[in-house]
């Protein structure tokens, strides 16, 4: 009916970080259209099917959107979110998109249309104005480009990047120094087309179908190295369900992925490719480890609801921006456990840096740490002028697009991370509407006091392992050091200290004895009586002021400890030491 629509912010694309954006402008007050391709908002988190999110899983950096997100996760899942061991929080995907879907409706300021793509981008000079959809445009003071892999970059002509840079471009250590059989046969990360198989038990599951192009050879060994429980488990959902996202002969596909760039024909060549590989993987699952395993039921709104809504796209287009996050960005300063805070620092992450090449083994400069009796990555912030384009005015990205390389993308393309870039543009686009200015004018530090003093949702801007956002010195120790960056610490602590809080409600008591066999390698051998088997756990945890108990005890130290088992990790998630035991 080519309606016309005017509002203050029009978000288009409704993957993690487009809904994000749109959430919070909304709540910030702005006039707020969200156009979104698939009927489930949330993109990575949900219809892409990556319910086992990886990164900021530290108690101190769940916060913001990301940190509301998992406390609702909490809320609405049955069971718990204990469940894989690829990650903290694993949960059914529709849990997650009601949660979206409902932060959305008790938004009256906020309208959502789904089902649509943006066609074309209407300008102004060097200014985006609008966009044009099948059946209706949107005209709009602030657009966000918050498209699975940069949509509205390309329609607009907006200055942008896809695949490698070589080391010459930014000095990066991992980078290649020319582009070689790699660079040519992976020109980006490989997608995944995620698909959720079920444990039937005794009954015997449906038979999964090979797909016309079956090849068993390019699974042969998937979980050699693991066994195939520890496989399955690797993203156990509640429900007897497993997340198919195996990337060790598993179904990772990258084959000639220009062509999601070429043609909707290409495309859609690319995409059915794309979803046989992970059918094929699925009935090599069922083939070799039995019929009681097949595909989910329900899980999607799809014509094929184990699989999921769309691919999952590692890595899109990628802005031009005012700044560049490189490799070294995200790498531990000497000495350290954090990177070098950018000034304009308004999301953080603390993933490691993952790059997903089906075959090859391809070498990154580490930046992973042991904390909290495991391994996790060195903190890093996001700078704002990493979505702001270099050049075009009215536009903000607010997903994988950012202005980045692509080997700093392994860190930044993660759930929270996109989360919080996604939250930070939202409350950017509100502010430049009330400010009636454009996203390059406006003034970071106006933003970072936007977004930590939220009222829903406050977000930490810088990284810190010991402060919680319950501390009550949370908000004055962050300000603290926007306005002096000189004196932040390069082991990532603030002198402050840490304040235990700890909601008992879901949590299992335990005594026994505890055991270091190596540098944060934390056993925990229980004495009191369960029905848990082993008896011998390993013990990580979340929480700083745990972390810190752990490194100082004794061999053989008999405790009191409280927090969750997950068999799938064997591990004991410690929320709390209660009591040291003679």
């Amino acid at each position: 009916m080519n309606e016309i629509y005017t509002t203050d912010v029009l978000v288009v694309g409704g993957g993690t970080g487009g809904t994000a954006a749109a959430i919070q402008a909304a709540r910030r007050g702005a006039k707020t259209i969200l156009v979104s391709e698939f009927s489930w908002l949330g993109g990575m988190l949900t219809s892409a099917g990556v319910s086992a999110p990886d990164g900021n899983e530290l108690k101190s950096f769940k916060t913001g959107l990301w940190g509301s997100f998992l406390k609702e996760l909490r809320k609405r899942q049955p069971g718990s979110l204990d469940n894989s061991w690829v990650s903290f929080f694993s949960y059914q995907p529709h849990i997650g998109a009601e949660i979206f879907a409902d932060w959305v409706r008790e938004l009256p300021n906020l309208q959502w249309i789904s089902g649509k793509v943006p066609l074309e981008v209407l300008r102004n000079a060097d200014c985006i104005a609008g966009i044009r959809f099948a059946d209706f445009t949107v005209y709009a003071q602030v657009i966000l480009d918050g498209t699975e892999l940069g949509d509205v970059l390309a329609l607009g002509d907006v200055p942008h990047r896809w695949g490698w840079e070589l080391k010459s471009e930014y000095g990066e250590p991992s980078a290649p120094e020319n582009f070689n059989d790699l660079t040519a046969k992976y020109s980006v990360q490989s997608p995944t087309w995620i698909v959720v198989m079920q444990d039937f038990g005794e009954c015997i599951a449906p038979e999964i179908p090979k797909a016309p192009n079956y090849d068993p050879s390019l699974f042969t060994g998937a979980w050699d190295d693991y066994g195939s429980e520890k496989f399955l488990n690797y993203g156990r959902l509640p429900a007897n369900w497993f997340m198919i996202n195996w990337p060790i002969c598993g179904n990772d596909y990258g084959q000639k992925a220009n062509r999601l760039l070429e043609s909707k024909t290409a495309r859609r060549e690319f995409d059915q490719e794309c979803f046989w590989h992970s059918q094929n993987f699925a009935h090599y699952i069922q083939t070799h480890l039995g019929r009681r395993y097949g595909l989910a039921e329900g899980v999607f709104p799809s014509l094929s609801p184990a699989f999921a809504l769309h691919p999952y796209f590692r890595e899109s287009r990628r802005l031009e921006g005012l700044v560049t996050v490189s490799e070294q960005d995200i790498l531990p300063i000497a000495d350290g456990r954090v990177t070098a805070k950018f000034d304009d620092a308004v999301a953080i992450g603390n993933y490691a840096n993952d790059h997903h090449y089906p075959g090859v083994k391809f070498s990154l400069q580490p930046k992973s740490i042991r904390w909290g009796g495991r391994w996790t990555g060195t903190p890093f912030t996001i700078p704002y002028r990493c979505l702001v384009p270099k050049s075009t005015d009215g536009l903000l990205v607010c997903e994988k697009n950012i202005s980045v390389s692509h080997i700093a993308n392994g860190a930044t393309r993660l759930q929270p991370v996109v989360m919080g870039i996604g939250q930070a543009a939202g409350m950017a686009a509100a502010l430049c509407c009330e400010l009636n200015c454009q996203p390059r004018n406006l003034p970071v530090r106006m933003l970072q006091t936007a977004l930590l003093t939220d009222e829903r949702s406050p977000t930490a801007i810088i990284p810190l392992f010991n402060l919680p956002i319950y501390h009550p010195e949370w908000l004055n120790w962050q300000i603290h050091y926007l306005n002096h960056p000189e004196t932040y610490p390069i082991d990532g602590n603030c002198p402050t200290l840490s304040v235990d809080q700890c909601d008992f409600l879901d949590l299992d008591c335990f005594i026994g004895i505890f055991n270091c066999l190596g540098q944060q390698d934390y056993r925990f051998t229980i004495t009191n009586p369960t029905e848990l088997l082993p008896k011998t756990w390993q013990i990580v945890t979340l929480e700083s002021s745990v972390d810190e108990q752990l490194q100082v005890l004794r061999q053989n130290q008999k405790l009191k400890v409280w927090g969750r088992a997950n068999s799938s990790g064997n591990w004991l998630l410690v929320e709390y030491i209660d009591e040291v035991l003679n």
